[in-house]
């Protein structure tokens, strides 16, 4: 694996909710392209990838490294992501960097010593994780869980909590105060550029998977319909 070069350019990709999110940045500039794509994705995804291509004049070949979105999020939308990172990186050698997706909510917020970043899991879960974003350490697993039982660290302060994620946009969000705000592609960008995510090459590329299950059954469907589960 080549070692991933920021100085030369560098796309990001988020496809981690309905969102496709991409910033490409080549001699200091960054571009990007914002879509509401649904469950479209992997049809929308290259071509916007070559729009932004096509503005700077480069190639594939001209990355020094591809950021993706490593997850938790929709489960679909990563793979396709991951997917299409792979493909562009593999020809050409070019490392790939995951970085988490609730890492890139938390780091929205200004620092903070106690940060919750909870997002949207589906089937009345949040994906949700606790950072220190002051001394850049996290502070809890990434989890899956009802928002509701959401608990603090042990020993933080209450009034010191900062929350932030779209999981403060649902009917029964995390019982803290929080920001409804998403990171996009340049989040990604910005946290890869810290050096505190490893890049790996394109075949050893992953993503974070919290939670086993990613479909409900046809009988739970039934009773989550009718409210019985």
């Amino acid at each position: 694996m080549n070692f991933p070069d920021l100085n030369r350019p560098v796309l990001a990709i988020d496809t981690g909710t309905s969102v496709l999110s991409l910033a490409l940045r080549v001699n200091g500039t960054t571009r990007t392209r914002h879509a509401e794509a649904g469950t479209r994705h992997a049809e929308l995804i290259l071509p916007r990838i070559r729009e932004l291509f096509d503005e700077f004049g480069i190639d594939a070949a001209d990355l020094g490294a591809v950021v993706y979105a490593q997850g938790p999020g929709a489960f679909t939308g990563l793979r396709i992501g991951i997917g299409t990172a792979q493909g562009l990186a593999t020809p050409f050698d070019t490392p790939l960097i995951g970085v988490p997706s609730l890492d890139a909510a938390a780091y929205l917020l200004p620092p903070s010593a106690c940060v919750l970043a909870a997002i949207d899991a589906r089937m009345d879960e949040v994906f949700y994780a606790w950072f220190d974003t002051v001394n850049h350490v996290r502070l809890s697993d990434y989890q899956v869980g009802e928002a509701a039982v959401i608990a603090a660290p042990d020993d933080a302060v209450w009034d010191d909590i900062r929350a932030v994620g779209n999981a403060f946009e649902l009917d029964y969000p995390p019982p803290f105060e929080g920001l409804a705000a998403m990171p996009t592609a340049v989040d990604f960008l910005e946290l890869a550029d810290s050096g505190r995510y490893p890049a790996t090459d394109a075949a050893s590329a992953s993503l974070l998977y919290v939670r086993d299950k990613v479909a409900l059954t046809a009988a739970e469907q039934i009773a989550r319909r009718a409210g019985q589960a």
